[in-house]
């Protein structure tokens, strides 16, 4: 391996590490507690080295978001893959957004602004949870050229009893993990069957 090669893997590694760090940082202290000094004391590292990096806090919570979205999208496409079904896609879809936000509590924070005094972070890959199962609903619905505006109107009445029920077990301490998965199930169950009678 060349020199030029190694520099650059060498990059890379000390790149990965710095993001690995901030999530350390932040399960530990929350995204509160996030900062370029304690970025580079946990790496052993000089300050003006991370900037080298990345040029403040926030482009390191954009970094980290778009890693959020990458491993959400990878998620759901796995679960629409499952099936063909437009209505078990659905349901396959919300329980891996369900188990990536529970799975990944802090980055879903930082993805959607939840208990963050930022707010939530746009990225070219935050649109793309909407339109995978947006596409689902179109399907769905029993309309040749379903209007756009209804099929947002029913993705945000999913996302909206799935987003809250994550934030209740976010922010809070939930409910037990039965009681969540009812409640998911009947919601989802629920609006998908809402969707096909219609």
């Amino acid at each position: 391996m060349g020199s030029k090669e190694r520099i650059l893997r060498q990059k890379e590694e000390t790149r990965a590490n710095i993001l690995t760090a901030a999530r350390e940082i932040v399960k530990d202290e929350g995204w509160q507690g996030l900062s370029m000094r304690k970025i580079a004391d946990k790496i052993e590292y000089t300050a003006p080295i991370i900037y080298e990096y990345f040029a403040n806090k926030e482009a390191i919570l954009q970094e980290l978001t778009c890693k959020g979205f990458t491993i959400l999208i990878k998620d759901l496409e796995a679960a629409k893959a499952d099936s063909d079904d437009p209505a078990i896609q659905l349901e396959g879809m919300w329980l891996a957004y369900w188990n990536f936000a529970l799975k990944n509590k802090e980055m879903y924070q930082l993805m959607y602004g939840v208990e963050m005094t930022c707010c939530a972070q746009r990225t070219t890959e935050s649109d793309t949870p909407y339109q995978l199962i947006s596409g689902c609903i179109a399907k769905l619905m029993k309309v040749e050229k379903p209007d756009a505006h209804v099929i947002k109107q029913k993705y945000f009445t999913f996302f909206s009893v799935i987003h809250g029920l994550i934030s209740i077990n976010i922010v809070g301490n939930g409910l037990s993990d039965d009681i969540n998965k009812q409640i998911l199930k009947d919601a989802i169950t629920g609006i998908i069957r809402y969707i096909e009678e219609e």
